[in-house]
């Protein structure tokens, strides 16, 4: 991931988000996990260190950081929002087996098309189900 912060409290002031503690830990969880978690995820891995912790502080958390686009959602099954800090082009494969989400280099040239040459993007999505290669092996 092309993404490199020092000070999460800073660069969460840079994108005009003020730098409250539960907000610098859910960011900080999705900067070192890249896990592509949901909200019960992070609120598990987080609820033991912060008990005054809500699933909806959590979810109102990701909401903003999306809205000052520092996050991105990924929606691969419908019943399931995943959150993802890295905010370059790429695309992602679930595992049907295990469950993870892995992170996918993508050739942008590949992409384009002339349909869209006169359109203003605003969202991409590039998305493969399957088997990982650790779930083949076992």
């Amino acid at each position: 991931m092309g993404i490199e912060i020092e000070n999460i409290g800073e660069y969460l002031k840079c994108h005009s988000i003020k730098p409250s503690y539960q907000r610098m830990k859910v960011f900080q969880y999705l900067y070192e996990e890249r896990n592509h978690p949901t909200v019960d995820m992070i609120y598990k891995a987080l609820c033991t260190e912060i008990p005054t912790l809500s699933k909806t502080t959590v979810y109102n958390t990701l909401n903003l950081f999306i809205e000052k686009e520092i996050a991105n959602v990924i929606v691969i099954e419908e019943n399931e929002t995943r959150y993802d800090i890295d905010m370059a082009i790429h695309g992602h494969f679930k595992c049907e087996q295990c469950g993870k989400i892995y992170d996918l280099d993508v050739n942008q040239e590949l992409l384009s098309s002339k349909e869209l040459d006169a359109c203003e993007i605003k969202e991409h999505h590039l998305y493969f189900k399957g088997i990982c290669k650790n779930c083949l092996n076992n």
